[in-house]
């Protein structure tokens, strides 16, 4: 009975629904602007060109919200580190401290740290849940306090709190850190915008109000000179949505779960 609960409060959500759901609401929308372009132009290439567009444009201009979550996370786990050291002040081990600070951590974190407290009540090891917690968390700066965590809860030694404060410390500079790089790389995701904004709308008007000039590209060779072009702007746009992207170190403390992935 045993293992069955704890199988019941590991097992992970699937994340096939969110998926699902996402396309179930992008595809319409692409296919309608497809459609759309093909009317104005009457260019096939431009209609799944623009289609296209449509459909990967949450990753194309998106990006800021996965940093503002990343952030939030860091934060939270800042926090919870702060909390958990002056817990521990108070002769209580990691056992007990886990709990008594998980359900008072930042909401960017809480979900994972109560699955955490649920694995310890069903008597999961101090560190396979801590593990899964790292796991769960898929955070390379979390990895770096769960392994504290971690070493602490194997050998047992003295100066925890010490090493929590300077880990806490550690995760408020990072803070800082990521905080200046969003907000440097904000200008970058602007221009991404505005540059597949202005590209996309010059040709569209062209092909609707000055249709002699772009006459050439409605024969069948046209149409593959202008599947090149559209290639080759599409290469400049995944280019620069890079470009926008904060990268991340690799994460080092992986389970079974994480290295499988």
């Amino acid at each position: 009975m045993q293992e069955r609960d704890e199988d019941r409060v590991v097992k992970a959500p699937s994340s096939l629904g969110p998926r699902l759901k996402a396309l179930g609401t992008r595809g319409p929308i692409a296919i309608g602007a497809g459609l759309l372009a093909l009317v104005l132009t009457r260019w096939p290439v431009m209609a799944v060109a623009v289609g296209l567009l449509a459909f990967f444009a949450p990753l194309l201009f998106g990006g800021l919200r996965a940093e503002r979550r990343a952030i939030a996370r860091l934060e939270g786990l800042a926090g919870w580190t702060e909390s958990l050291r002056d817990t521990i002040a108070g002769a209580v081990g990691l056992e007990q401290a886990i709990p008594a600070t998980a359900y008072a951590a930042a909401p960017s974190i809480a979900p994972q740290l109560r699955t955490l407290s649920d694995r310890l009540r069903v008597r999961t090891p101090l560190p396979v849940a801590l593990q899964e917690f790292a796991d769960d968390l898929d955070d390379p700066s979390a990895d770096i306090i769960v392994a504290a965590l971690m070493l602490n809860s194997r050998l047992r030694g003295p100066g925890l709190r010490e090493v929590l404060t300077s880990l806490a410390a550690s995760a408020r500079e990072e803070l800082e850190m990521r905080r200046r790089i969003t907000s440097g790389r904000a200008s970058t995701r602007r221009s991404v915008q505005i540059v597949v904004g202005v590209s996309v709308a010059f040709v569209l008007g062209l092909a609707v109000f000055n249709r002699t000039y772009v006459e050439p590209y409605s024969s069948p060779i046209g149409q593959m000179v202008l599947a090149v072009v559209v290639g080759l702007f599409a290469i400049g746009f995944a280019w620069m949505r890079r470009l926008s992207d904060f990268q991340l170190p690799d994460r080092f403390l992986l389970g079974k779960a994480g290295a499988g992935r």
